[in-house]
Parts: structure tokens; sequence; C-alpha cells
């Protein structure tokens, strides 16, 4: 746990680089919180720090599909009961978790003092490498206040229709907003490269031609028994299956990520939001769109 947080500032009065990433969907049911489970555990096997914020308010699952019981959320470090050591919970490879409950909402609520007070506290994260936020499905204002606060979107979906058509709806909407520049995709539950490489192609496309955004086709995960099973006992897939076809993909995804072909102008222009896109900047923003 120490290892996470910060004990010293940078003597050369900068931030670290913590890359904060909202992993959303159009639709719930794609795979999302699986993929920012077994994908934070990938980025941790590569060395990295990472902190996963289950920011899915009401249906809190990263626990679950990790077989962990939080015993505090943000809830209690808004609420000044708890440090914020006390509600980082240890998950395996060195992983852990904030269940965020319902300590956003509270956290806006708070007067200025307090908030920066605990912007202060939460600040302490910076050491993280990665914070992975598992966002709501959809587009309602809680999902994309995380996403618009974030540095970096990656939207998942299927070869479902369905999936296809909420996942453009989402992406519309950030386009419109001009949230983020620019999206990433990950295609979950393909049967094969090649029906992965068509769902990414078909939305990509009717992006290109409709709205001004760029997406990027980050990787895919196929459809597995290993997957199913590893739910149903409660582990992540790379813990259950280290060998399956999704437990290779999301090594894969986490070495793309981690060799930083996907840092460099992912952060959105947020237009009215408050200026700001280091870990600090991530924490003021959520506050203004709770507000």
């Amino acid at each position: 746990m120490s290892g996470i947080l910060k004990s010293t500032s940078d003597p050369r009065g900068q931030e670290p680089e913590t890359r904060v990433i909202a992993v959303t969907s159009g639709k719930g049911g794609v795979g999302k919180t699986n993929l920012v489970v077994n994908l934070s555990l990938a980025l941790a096997r590569l060395g990295r720090r990472v902190i996963i914020l289950d920011a899915d308010l009401g249906l809190a699952n990263a626990e679950v599909l990790m077989g962990i019981t939080p015993r505090y959320t943000l809830f209690d470090c808004v609420c000044g009961t708890k440090e914020i050591s006390e509600i980082l919970t240890p998950a395996p490879w060195g992983v852990q978790i904030i269940s965020g409950g319902s300590g956003f909402l509270e956290l806006a609520n708070l007067d200025s003092r307090r908030q920066q007070k605990i912007i202060d506290a939460l600040d302490l994260l910076a050491d993280a490498d990665f914070i992975l936020i598992d966002t709501g499905a959809g587009i309602s204002r809680n999902v994309l206040g995380f996403v618009a606060a974030a540095q970096e979107v990656i939207v998942v979906l299927t070869p479902e229709p369905t999936s296809l058509t909420d996942a453009y709806s989402l992406i519309k909407v950030l386009a419109e907003f001009k949230v983020h520049r620019r999206v990433l995709l990950v295609v979950n539950r393909a049967a094969n490269e090649q029906e992965a490489a068509a769902t990414a192609q078909r939305i990509t496309a009717v992006a290109r031609r409709f709205l001004e955004i760029e997406l990027v086709h980050l990787g895919s995960l196929y459809e597995d028994r290993a997957v199913l099973q590893a739910v149903r006992r409660q582990q992540p897939f790379v813990l259950f299956a280290p060998d399956s076809r999704p437990a290779v993909r999301v090594k894969a995804l986490a070495r793309h990520l981690v060799n930083g072909q996907d840092a460099a102008g992912a952060a959105g222009a947020a237009g009215t939001v408050p200026p700001g896109g280091t870990l600090r900047g991530f924490w003021q923003k959520i506050i203004y769109f709770f507000r």
C-alpha cells in the first residue's frame, strides 16, 4: 500500500504522470468491468502501479469479480472517518481498488475548504501509473462526468448490433460536446480477429463520415468459456486461465498502453470544464460535473 501513496512532492514542482483512463460502454453487459479488472492485473504484471476506481455508482462489481469486499469507500474518506490509505483495498499483484459508493456525490456537496482538503488527500494517489475508472454504461450525467474528467477513454463494445448502436450514441455525445478528441475502442466477445476488425471498422467508418472525432481500435478480446468459468469462481480470467485467448489478448492491450502508443493526444478539449490534465485536475473536474 505504501508503494502507491505519495510521501513527498516532486522537487521540480511537477506532478507525476498518472494516466487516468475511463473505461465505459454504450450499454451494459458488454464485459466492461471484466476488462477493467483483468487489464489492471495485466498492467500490474508489467510492473505498473494500478488503482481501480469503481465509479459504477450503485452497481460496483469490480470487487465482486476479484472476490474481495472493501471495508470502506470514498464516502468514508469524504466524511473524514477514514484516511485515503484506509479506503484502498488490496487486490492481487499489488492492484488496489477504491470503491466509490456515494462518495462522489458527497464530495461535490462539500464547501470549498473541505473539497480542497479531500483533493489534497486524494492527490496522494499520484504515484500510481494508471488509474482505471470503471464507469456505468450509457450516457447519463454521472457516466459522462467521469469520462470527461479522465484524460483518456476506452469504449467497450461487442459485435452485436445493439452494442454497436449504443456505442455510437455514446461516441456521438462525446464528439458533440468535444469531451475527447480521440476514443480508444476495445471489441469484446468477438468470435475471431476478422469479426473484431469488421466491428471496429463499421463504427470507425461511420464516425469518420459523420463525427469530428478519431476512433482508434486498441484491440480485441475473443469469446471464450474460460471467462464465464472465471466469473463464476470470482477470479479474474488472467489468473484463472492465464493462457486462454482472452488472457493473452488483454496482456497485449496492457503492453500496448505501457508502450505509450495511445498516451499522446487522447486528452479532451473540454470547453468550459475547469483546466487540468493532471490527477488533481481530474478530481477538480469530478466536483465540477457532480455539482
